[in-house]
């Protein structure tokens, strides 16, 4: 039995649009293997996926919903023949060059857009035999940003009659929530932080907590389709939390699935924080605030 494996020299697997993808394609035998040759493909794309709401609404999304190559090439790395006993091992380098007129976005894995870097190993086996395949995913990351987060502080007050989508405001409690985003503008290595103080509430309150949402829009010219999902939720504060006690915002980035605020003419990647305050009876107080990511 023979096995394939591809073993990259970089630990972490974190490339920059560039560099040069090295490492070694290994391949493990009790007995000698005959073979018709041994490729690499590297691949990079964008595929777009559209929510289920959204099919069926413009028939010329077909058209840009096709996956978006960033990069593909194919490489032999051994030719037909015969590989001794043992461990053999095939060194490789591959430029990361992207397509013409395309750039290597940032690894992203979303909901309705992915962002996806692979290499995949395969040796081709005479006759029945099954060929060997070995995939696996490597990390772009941008080496070089033009736009570098800026602090741009956020203060917000919110207040009965700051809410919207509230048709009869006379039911509500009394209720005063103010404090600040330390920035809408992020470096995605750093966490995000500000404060929150409840001034007063009539309504016993659950719980504080803080959510990051991805909205995702595909689409082309002639219409879009733009999504929000949850990626994470973090409770910042638990039961009837104390009235005029500051309560830190502290929320770490998710690796792959946060990247970089990103626009282009087929799909654009935003993000942003909801703040939510959930009252005993669950009824919700929230206030969103619209954030852009960058990687420095």
């Amino acid at each position: 039995m023979a096995f394939l494996d591809i073993r990259l020299k970089k630990v972490n697997k974190i490339y920059h649009e560039g560099e040069v993808l090295a490492g070694l394609v290994v391949v493990q035998s009790k007995t000698d293997v005959q073979h018709q040759g041994i490729t690499l493909v590297v691949d990079g794309s964008v595929n777009l996926q559209l929510s289920s709401k959204s099919v069926g609404l413009f028939e010329a999304f077909y058209n840009s919903i096709k996956p978006i190559q960033l990069l593909n090439y194919v490489v032999n790395v051994a030719k037909p023949g015969k590989i001794p006993a043992g461990k053999t091992e095939i060194p490789f380098e591959l430029p990361l060059k992207p397509k013409v007129n395309k750039s290597l976005y940032e690894t992203y894995h979303g909901v309705f857009v992915n962002i996806q870097y692979t290499i995949k190993g395969e040796m081709k086996r005479p006759l029945l035999a099954k060929a060997l395949t070995k995939s696996l995913e490597f990390i772009v990351e941008y080496k070089e940003q033009t736009e570098k987060a800026q602090p741009k502080p956020v203060p917000f007050s919110i207040a009965p009659d700051s809410l919207q989508n509230v048709k009869d405001k006379s039911g509500l409690p009394r209720f005063s929530i103010n404090g600040k985003l330390d920035s809408a503008s992020c470096c995605i290595k750093n966490p995000l932080t500000g404060q929150v103080i409840i001034d007063y509430c009539d309504a016993p309150i659950k719980s504080v907590e803080l959510q990051l949402v991805r909205v995702e829009t595909c689409g082309c010219a002639e219409g879009y389709a733009r999504d929000a999902t949850e990626i994470q939720n973090i409770q910042i504060g638990e039961g009837d939390v104390c009235r005029g006690l500051t309560i830190p915002m502290y929320m770490v980035f998710p690796r792959l699935f946060t990247c970089p605020t990103l626009s282009t003419s087929n799909f654009k990647v935003e993000f942003e924080i909801n703040l939510v305050v959930v009252l005993q009876d669950d009824h919700l107080i929230t206030e969103n605030f619209p954030i852009k990511l960058t990687r420095f």
